[in-house]
């Protein structure tokens, strides 16, 4: 795969007045072959995986690429297309997966669940309160602190949520929305001909934690 082909169809796409359907159409081909090059790397990415690791979901480099386009209806005063390809291996619905985010302006591997839904907030609120302690020793062991470093944090609870004490012993994970974790990259990290294997050592390290969050939320009550 041609990283650098990529990053640089990516800085004419968002050099100034390209940014546009008919700048797009004029280049239809360029992106077009950039795009099915990296749909092409996904999917042997994720037979690699499915080689590996049982728990995996089998994802085609076509299920797992994003679209490029903003969508204009949510974000008006977005430009028309994004500054990046982001793409989710591992995917099957409503378990965590594993996200590819290859940009100008930003480049990270990340897992988990960003902004959990409601229904799959609740259910993994219960599993930390039955059993927080698997999660926090996941999330201390070293090798994981040291890829991934901290839960982001993004809009958290000031207070606890609703049915549980302050006083609980792992409050400061039941005040999160979203439990997930990401790993920044360069360019160069991308563009590397290890990139491969980052990828491969970002998915090995995050297994333990995807596997915690994947059995909260298929629980079901009786």
């Amino acid at each position: 795969m041609n990283f650098r082909r990529l990053f640089d169809f990516l800085r004419d796409l968002n050099h100034e007045d390209h940014n546009q359907k008919a700048w797009m159409d004029e280049h239809r081909n360029e992106y077009e072959a950039v795009r099915d090059e990296y749909i092409q790397f996904l999917g042997d990415m994720s037979q690699e995986l499915a080689a590996n690791y049982p728990e995996y979901h089998e994802t085609t480099g076509k299920q797992a690429i994003n679209r490029i386009n903003n969508n204009k209806v949510f974000h008006p005063n977005k430009p028309t297309y994004k500054d990046h390809f982001g793409a989710g291996l591992d995917k099957s619905e409503n378990y965590a997966d594993f996200y590819i985010h290859l940009g100008i302006n930003e480049c990270f591997v990340a897992g988990g669940f960003y902004h959990a839904s409601s229904e799959n907030l609740k259910k993994i609120r219960a599993a930390i309160d039955y059993n927080g302690d698997e999660l926090r020793e996941i999330l201390d062991k070293k090798e994981f602190k040291q890829y991934y470093g901290e839960l982001i944090e993004e809009d958290a609870l000031k207070t606890s949520p609703k049915g549980y004490s302050q006083d609980h012993k792992h409050i400061d994970l039941l005040r999160m929305k979203s439990f997930a974790v990401m790993h920044p990259l360069t360019q160069n990290d991308v563009i590397s001909s290890d990139f491969k294997q980052e990828l491969l050592e970002a998915y090995k390290v995050l297994l333990p934690f995807r596997n915690y969050l994947n059995q909260a939320v298929s629980f079901q009550e009786d």
